[in-house]
C-alpha cells in the first residue's frame, strides 16, 4: 500500500490511456450523451419542418436557418470554450455546457414557429462548443502522445454513434408519441443524465495540461521534427495565431478551408437528407436508419482511420476522404431505393472518417506546444462555420435550383474542389514521413 502512494506522488499526473481508463470511459460516455444531444435534432426536426413547424413548402433558405445558426454559434463557441478552459478548467466549461441544453426539449415541446426551433439550435451549438470539446481536450490531456490518433478515433466514435442512434430512436419515439413529446422525453433523460455525472464523476484534466507544458520546456522532446511554421514569435498573441492558421501557413490554410467545405456535407445529411428522402414516400424510421447509417460508418470507421494516418501520413487520407464523401453525396441522387440511399450514405460516410479525425491530427503535427490549444480553437472555428456557411450556400443553390436536389449537387462540386485545393497547397505533416531538415 505504502509503496503503491509513493509512486502516486512521484507522478500525479501519469498520462496514457490504461492508466487513466476511468476517467478516459467517463469522457466517453459524455461525448455520447454530446452526440445523442445533437442527434435527437436531425431526423425529426427537419422531416417535418413543414407539417409541424410552420415552414411554408419551398423555403430552402428559412429551413437551413436553423444550421446556419448552429454553425456560426458553434464555430465561436469552440474557439472561447478553448480559451476560457485555461483560465477556469476543462470540467466547469462542460457543466456549462450541459446548462445551456436544459431549455432545449422545452423549446422543441413549445415551439408556436420556426424561430424556436432555430434558438433552441442556437442553444444547441452552444453545449456542442463548450461540451464536445471539452471531452476532446481532457481526453488529449491526460493521454500520451503516441495514443492521439487512437483517442481521437475514440472520441469522434463516440460522439458519431451517439448522433446515430439519437437519429434512429427518436425517429421510432416520434412516431409512438408524436414528434414534440418523443423529443422532449429524449432529451430530457439525455441532458439531465449527463449533466449528473459531469458534475459528479468527471475530474479535472487541467493540471495534466500544464503538467506536459513543463516537460516540453525542459526540453524532454526526442524523435523527428515536424515542420512548424517559422515567422511566428514564441508566444505570439491570438490574432498571430489567427492570421497563421487562417491564411499565412498554405498548409494550415489548406486544412482550414477543407474543414470548413467538409462540414457542407454534414450540413447536408441534417437538413436535406431528411426532407428529400420524406419527399420519396419514406418513413420517419427508415429516415433515420439511412441517416444513422451514415453516422455508424463515420463513428465506427474512425478508430481504423485515426490509426491509418499514423501508419500512412496524413495527406493521402485527407483528399481521398474528401473526393471519396463528395462522391456519395452526389450517388445519392442517381438511382432510387432505400438500399441504394443506405450504400451511398455509408461511401458519405466512410468518406468523412478519412478526412475528420486526420484533418485535426494534420492541423497538431505542425503547431507548436506553445500556441497548439489555439491552432486547434481556430481550425475547429474555421471548421465548424462550414455548417453556417454549407447551409446558407444549401439554401440559395436549392432556392435558386427550385428543389433539394441542387444542394446536393453544390455540396459535390465544393468536396470534389476543396479536395484539389488540399493536393495542390497541402504538405505531409506526419513527422515520421516529412521531418524538419535536421542541421
Amino acid at each position: 500500500m505504502n509503496q503503491h502512494h509513493s509512486t502516486a506522488s512521484i507522478d500525479p499526473w501519469q498520462t496514457g490511456l490504461h492508466h487513466n481508463r476511468a476517467q478516459v470511459n467517463q469522457q466517453l460516455l459524455q461525448v455520447l450523451f454530446v452526440g445523442l444531444t445533437i442527434g435527437m435534432m436531425r431526423t425529426v426536426v427537419p422531416a417535418l419542418a413543414e407539417t409541424e413547424f410552420g415552414v411554408a413548402e419551398g423555403s430552402f433558405v428559412m429551413l437551413t436557418s436553423f444550421v446556419v445558426a448552429f454553425g456560426f454559434v458553434k464555430g465561436t463557441l469552440n474557439f472561447v470554450a478553448g480559451r476560457l478552459s485555461e483560465r477556469i478548467g476543462r470540467k466547469q466549461v462542460l457543466v456549462l455546457g450541459w446548462l445551456f441544453a436544459l431549455p432545449i426539449p422545452f423549446l422543441v415541446l413549445w415551439a408556436p414557429s420556426w424561430n424556436w426551433i432555430v434558438l433552441a439550435t442556437i442553444l444547441l451549438g452552444i453545449n456542442q462548443g463548450l461540451a464536445w470539446s471539452m471531452t476532446q481536450t481532457a481526453k488529449l490531456d491526460i493521454t500520451r502522445a503516441d495514443e492521439r490518433g487512437l483517442t481521437m478515433g475514440l472520441n469522434e466514435f463516440s460522439g458519431y454513434v451517439g448522433v446515430a442512434i439519437a437519429g434512429i430512436v427518436t425517429g421510432y419515439m416520434a412516431t409512438a408519441f408524436g414528434p414534440r413529446l418523443g423529443l422532449l422525453v429524449f432529451g430530457l433523460v439525455v441532458i439531465v443524465l449527463a449533466l449528473l455525472l459531469s458534475l459528479t464523476l468527471v475530474r479535472e484534466t487541467l493540471g495534466y495540461a500544464q503538467a506536459e507544458s513543463a516537460r516540453h520546456a525542459a526540453g524532454q522532446r526526442t524523435g523527428p521534427q515536424p515542420r512548424y511554421p517559422t515567422g511566428i514569435s514564441d508566444q505570439p498573441t491570438t490574432g498571430e495565431v489567427f492570421a497563421l492558421v487562417s491564411w499565412r501557413d498554405k498548409r494550415l490554410f489548406a486544412f482550414s478551408q477543407a474543414g470548413l467545405v467538409e462540414k457542407f456535407v454534414d450540413a447536408l445529411v441534417w437538413v436535406f437528407y431528411p426532407v428529400f428522402l420524406f419527399q420519396q414516400g419514406i418513413s420517419l424510421a427508415n429516415i433515420g436508419w439511412i441517416v444513422g447509417i451514415y453516422g455508424f460508418v463515420w463513428g465506427g470507421s474512425q478508430f481504423l482511420t485515426g490509426k491509418l494516418s499514423d501508419h500512412i501520413g496524413r495527406l493521402k487520407p485527407i483528399v481521398w476522404g474528401m473526393w471519396l464523401c463528395g462522391g456519395g453525396v452526389g450517388m445519392m441522387l442517381f438511382v432510387e431505393g432505400v438500399l441504394w440511399w443506405s450504400i451511398s450514405a455509408a461511401i458519405t460516410g466512410f468518406g468523412m472518417a478519412l478526412l475528420y479525425p486526420t484533418l485535426s491530427a494534420a492541423v497538431a503535427d505542425i503547431s507548436h506546444p506553445n500556441w497548439r490549444g489555439s491552432a486547434i480553437g481556430i481550425y475547429r472555428f474555421w471548421r465548424d462555420l462550414g455548417y453556417g456557411i454549407g447551409a446558407l450556400g444549401l439554401g440559395l443553390a436549392a432556392q435558386w435550383g427550385g428543389a433539394v436536389e441542387a444542394g446536393f449537387w453544390f455540396v459535390f462540386i465544393a468536396m470534389m474542389l476543396s479536395g484539389l485545393v488540399v493536393w495542390v497547397f497541402g504538405e505531409e505533416t506526419h513527422p515520421g514521413f516529412n521531418a524538419a531538415d535536421s542541421n
